[in-house]
């Protein structure tokens, strides 16, 4: 193999062998949208990051045992979610706030694709 096919070969797998890689110089990125949440599903629990969000839905279900409010909620951009249903965990006092089939504006933590609803009011 000659001088500069060997050179070659080594730059490209150089470069091969970099892909993916996130270099010490770029900047952090923010995790707050659907590509960091893609990232955070690679990543321990504990280290995905936590979003306060606001939002408004309709409630459609409560579990009071298990603690869980399902919403049908607007799009919440904080986060790159578009409209949904979906069931989040919520303490007592949020819980006995609403009843089904109110309107209401919410404040949620988020976490990966989990969220808790931290207050509620009926609109």
């Amino acid at each position: 193999m000659s001088p500069i096919n060997l050179a070659a070969a080594i730059a490209a797998f150089a470069m091969l062998a970099s892909c993916g890689e996130n270099p010490s110089n770029a900047p952090a990125t923010d995790s707050a949208g659907p590509a960091a949440d893609a990232a955070d599903s690679s990543n321990s629990a504990m280290a995905q990051r936590r979003t306060a969000v606001k939002g408004s839905g309709t409630v459609t279900a409560m579990d009071k045992g298990s603690g869980k409010i399902t919403l049908d909620h607007q799009p919440i951009p904080a986060v790159g979610w578009p409209a949904m249903t979906m069931a989040f965990t919520a303490k007592p006092e949020v819980l006995e706030a609403v009843d089904v089939g109110d309107e209401v504006a919410f404040d949620a933590i988020i976490t990966g694709s989990a969220g808790e609803v931290t207050a509620v009011t009926k609109e």
